[in-house]
């Protein structure tokens, strides 16, 4: 998965807007809240997801390219490392489950 590959792909959900925050991160958002995060000044490509706390714990135990949210509650967001060591299906998985949770979140709230 590339950067183009990664932000058609979020697009693709449905109600996602995106912005450039912080100068260098490419964010988006669904109904306002972020789910994917992207560092575009980076050597590689990475991303931070957000996960249901368990899950996150599960997920860096079992891929050495998901690490403790980088610049975020760690309780919840994971970093991947896009370095072709997860398949770009199981990635979009997470990127799903990601939109899925925040939006989720926001939809009870209101």
């Amino acid at each position: 998965m590339d950067i183009e590959m990664l932000t058609d792909f979020c697009r693709s959900l449905g109600q996602v807007t995106t912005e450039i925050l912080w100068g260098d991160v490419l964010v988006f958002k669904v109904e306002g809240k972020m789910f994917c995060l992207v560092l575009l000044k980076a050597d590689e490509l990475k991303m931070n997801l957000k996960c249901d706390p368990e899950e996150a714990i599960e997920l860096r135990e079992r891929f050495s390219a998901v690490l403790p949210g980088f610049h975020m509650n760690k309780k919840y967001w994971n970093t991947v490392v896009v370095d072709g060591s997860v398949s770009d299906n199981m990635l979009k998985i997470w990127i799903q489950n990601s939109y899925r949770l925040v939006r989720s979140k926001v939809s009870r709230r209101l």
